[in-house]
């Protein structure tokens, strides 16, 4: 079974959620370093402690990068110097995305800002050691959209045009896409605060699983796709079933 054993792992958005599962995963599957990145200090402080936490071999450091301001990701991109493997699993808050009324481009263009504009800069000036790879996040809404959805729906399937693209252009170096259905992440609970329960156990319903997805199974897909050499400019659905539903 392939590890990422000397490789170093580069998380956009690993201070929690699903980044953070990713981060988790790649230190116990024996990642020489772990970066992970968010907005503000105080988030990457608390997430590299919660890594450090579980004693697992590997250094891990994080850096601050405002994925909403280009010259930000540039500079990232350019201090983390040559990595292995970079996953970029930021991504706004998804209440204010879904349902959102929005009617000038301007206040569209910052849906797309950190899930498609800040990965764009970074595969523009990232550096990549032999067999690496980007792999980036997308959502159901974007296969399976519903009513009032229109605009995440459309920001969210741009990421699939983005990813074969890139795929391209970046080849050898490999390009993915993991689309995460509802995964029991931190932000169920600034989405539904106390409704979370009652919200999971509705989209639990709407899966052939009949419940929603573990961080930890999220970040299985991110695994394979830094370790499997021969796949490049595919998504993964991780989400229980829901778009045959």
């Amino acid at each position: 079974m392939a590890t990422l054993q000397g490789k170093s792992i580069v998380v956009v958005g690993g201070s929690s959620g699903i980044g953070f599962a990713v981060a988790l995963a790649s230190l116990q599957s024996q990642a020489k370093s772990v970066i992970i990145a968010s907005s503000n200090q105080a988030k990457v402080e608390r997430g590299v402690e919660r890594l450090k936490a579980y004693n697992l071999p590997g250094e891990i450091s994080g850096h601050v990068v405002d994925a909403m301001d280009s010259a930000s990701v540039k500079k990232f991109a350019l201090d983390i110097g040559t990595v292995d493997h970079i996953v970029w699993s930021s991504g706004d808050n998804p209440g204010k995305t879904v349902n959102a009324k929005v009617e000038t481009y301007e206040a569209g263009q910052g849906v797309f800002a950190v899930r498609f504009w800040g990965p764009f800069v970074l595969a523009q000036h990232a550096k990549f050691n032999p067999g690496g790879s980007l792999t980036l996040t997308s959502g159901l809404i974007g296969v399976k959209p519903w009513p009032g959805s229109h605009l995440a729906a459309g920001m969210l399937s741009s990421l699939d045009g983005l990813v074969r693209g890139l795929a391209v252009d970046l080849a050898p170096v490999r390009v993915n896409l993991v689309n995460p259905g509802p995964i029991d992440t931190e932000i169920f609970d600034i989405m539904f605060g106390d409704q979370k329960k009652s919200a999971l156990e509705g989209l639990a319903a709407k899966s052939l699983l009949k419940r929603v997805g573990e961080p930890s199974e999220a970040a299985e897909a991110y695994l394979f796709l830094m370790k499997c050499g021969f796949i490049t400019g595919q998504r993964i659905d991780v989400e229980g079933g829901q778009v045959l539903m």
